[in-house]
């Protein structure tokens, strides 16, 4: 078995694979040493990567290693099996270069937009000869409600709806219809444009509004809530036989 390791923002998920596959994936509100060593020891774990967007070392990896027979923390120096052309891969996101591993993983020979609507909404393009020519990142939907709530003096701090038209005909209204039309206006837009500049292209969505808007777009999109543990996984599996 193998661990995948994806401290977010707002979740960590761990994935236990079997056989490349994902055989079950744990979500935790926080990182503890000892449900990941639980983890490793209950799966027979022996070989595990971690990605974090707070930054290393991972608290109690010394206790971890032993157990293990390879240990890979995600950075701008680990072996990737798709060429990265970001002019800064130091300062790229392991979310992000894992998203798009994940991606070719599932579409070895498609160019793809991966989307990731979490804390901020990441769109990010790799070609079908898996070179990741990079990104853009925006607010995500939680930010974008806050941030009109704390930043004006008079505007509510609202939540996303499920139903929302184009125009609102009063304050709560105008503020969940711009918000949520903003962004779905965003993303289609995106499809669009990469769709006709590099032919076609395979949309995924994942993060944790993936479900909220998968069914709000105007083109067809696959949605992968697991992506990132995805290719963080195979980024793993490249590095295993590296060795």
């Amino acid at each position: 078995m193998d661990l995948a390791l994806d401290i977010g923002n707002s979740v960590v998920k761990a994935g236990i694979f079997k056989d490349n596959k994902p055989f079950r994936v744990i979500r935790y509100s926080q990182y503890l040493h000892q449900k990941i060593l639980h983890l490793i020891l209950r799966y027979r774990v022996r070989n595990m990567i971690v990605s974090s967007v707070k930054g290393f070392a991972l608290p109690g990896v010394e206790r971890l290693k032993p157990y293990l027979n390879l240990y890979i923390e995600l950075s701008s120096k680990t072996s990737l099996p798709i060429k990265n052309l970001y002019q800064t891969p130091e300062s790229l996101g392991n979310d992000r270069i894992a998203a798009v591993t994940g991606g070719i993983s599932l579409f070895p020979d498609s160019n793809i937009l991966v989307i990731d609507a979490g804390t901020a909404i990441t769109f990010d393009f790799i070609n079908k000869h898996k070179e990741y020519l990079g990104g853009n990142i925006s607010p995500g939907l939680s930010m974008r409600y806050q941030a009109l709530h704390q930043f004006t003096n008079r505007l509510p701090l609202l939540q996303k709806q499920e139903d929302f038209k184009l125009l609102g005909d009063n304050t709560n209204k105008a503020i969940i219809r711009g918000v949520q039309n903003g962004i779905v206006f965003e993303m289609n837009h995106y499809i669009e444009y990469l769709s006709n500049e590099k032919g076609n292209v395979t949309t995924i969505l994942t993060g944790g509004d993936s479900n909220f808007f998968d069914n709000k777009l105007k083109y067809p999109i696959f949605v992968e809530s697991d992506l990132v543990l995805i290719g963080l996984n195979k980024i793993l599996k490249y590095n295993i036989y590296a060795h």
